[in-house]
């Protein structure tokens, strides 16, 4: 996915978080959901949220090998930071490159814990984030990556217990990364089965996905699935249909599998912003960029449309203005999408971008993402905003979620029930 310092506004707000015992803080009211846990009920239906990558270490922890302790006061610091931001939500990144930030019986631990693939790190980093993100009040979405394995394309280089390693015809080597095959049906009840681990351990308020389905585009390269094609495409048009047709499964079979195991956890996903270019599909939108319908194989207004999701959350990452995916036109684009459909619209917001000076003027300015805010009020499809990412939150290079919060931000909210 892609995303000084400001004043400590609400420092005291997060001793008044502890003192009145988190969740209870917000305002909210619990009801149980019939596995003895309970659930908040939200009055005021906002979600604010930031996105915590793992993945190369870029939010947390801030580089492989700290202690158990300095890792797990790292992981409280960026929690803590949310609710100072008056911020509601978390989506932590539990599953980067096919392995995982939990005791998985069926992946290794994450080398971007100790530096070391299958190490264990003498603690549990999914099941605290729960926990300790439950006493502030916020929601805590586990985040997974369904189909990448490796950010290199060395085989050997995983650790000898690696699902991968025993079943080399499960994967792809393309544009220099490993990718297991959407198209295989063994691949599929796999990754599924390691994700669901996790629901089945952890209270979490949400499975979240991003926009990892068929890997970007690499130019010259190519995605050999020849073999799984020429097996189960027969029924298809084309490859890309049945590469669609292989998504879909996958989305459609994890919502269900979610909600037989834990009924109120959601199933989000947060696709690229394209979904198509109105110049290919007259329902597309006026937009001249890559698409996931046709480069990612990713229908996702589809997706929505059919209810097979609680919510969906676009990374909208550009300003206003932008000439090839204008803010302003996707926006509308989407909400007309949610318009009807059982499915939440959140909006991913490029806090990253805010004040890098590699990007255009727009992202000089501190205002950019609170005119964000302003025009996503006048649809209320909109249900809330997730900014990218916890490292940026904490930094706020520019003042731009300080404009944010002080703009849009000055009551605390809890996230849609």
């Amino acid at each position: 996915m892609s995303r000084v310092t400001r004043r400590a506004f609400a420092g005291a707000m997060l001793a008044g978080l502890a003192t009145a015992g988190g969740a209870a803080a917000w305002g909210a009211t619990t009801e149980d959901d019939g596995k003895g846990e309970s659930r908040r009920r939200t009055p005021f239906g906002e979600l604010r949220g930031m996105w915590l990558a793992s993945v190369a270490n870029r939010d947390w922890p801030s580089k492989s090998g700290l202690t158990a302790s300095q890792q797990r006061a790292e992981l409280i610091a960026q929690l803590d930071t949310a609710v100072r931001r008056r911020l509601n939500t978390v989506i932590f990144q539990v599953r980067p490159t096919a392995d995982a930030l939990w005791p998985s019986p069926y992946e290794p631990w994450s080398q971007y814990l100790t530096g070391v693939q299958g190490k264990n790190p003498g603690w549990d980093p999914l099941g605290t984030a729960v926990r300790e993100a439950h006493v502030r009040g916020l929601e805590l979405h586990a985040w997974f990556n369904p189909y990448r394995i490796a950010n290199h394309a060395d085989l050997t280089k995983l650790v000898v217990s690696h699902p991968a390693r025993k079943h080399p015809d499960w994967v792809v080597p393309y544009g220099g990364k490993l990718y297991y095959n959407p198209g295989l049906p063994e691949v599929r009840a796999f990754v599924q089965k390691a994700m669901l681990d996790a629901v089945k351990k952890y209270p979490l308020d949400a499975v979240h996905w991003d926009d990892y389905f068929y890997p970007y585009p690499v130019a010259g390269a190519v995605f050999d699935d020849d073999a799984a094609y020429k097996t189960y495409g027969g029924a298809f048009a084309d490859r890309a249909a049945w590469r669609r047709s292989n998504i879909d499964k996958l989305v459609r079979e994890m919502a269900v599998s979610v909600k037989r195991i834990r009924p109120t956890t959601q199933f989000g996903i947060s696709p690229f912003g394209v979904w198509r270019n109105a110049a290919n599909d007259s329902r597309g939108s006026d937009t001249r960029a890559m698409q996931t319908y046709d480069d990612l194989h990713a229908d996702t207004r589809k997706w929505v449309r059919r209810g097979w999701l609680d919510y969906v959350c676009p990374q909208l990452y550009w300003n206003i203005g932008f000439a090839a995916a204008d803010y302003a036109k996707l926006l509308p684009w989407w909400a007309d999408v949610a318009r009807g459909s059982r499915t939440r619209l959140y909006v991913g917001e490029a806090l990253y971008k805010a004040g890098d000076p590699a990007q255009p003027a727009a992202w000089q300015d501190a205002a950019e993402l609170s005119r964000h805010l302003t025009l996503a009020a006048e649809y209320p499809q909109v249900r809330g905003h997730v900014f990218f990412s916890a490292k940026e939150v904490g930094a706020d290079r520019i003042g731009a979620l300080a404009r944010v919060v002080a703009d849009h931000y000055q009551r605390s909210a809890n996230p849609p029930s």
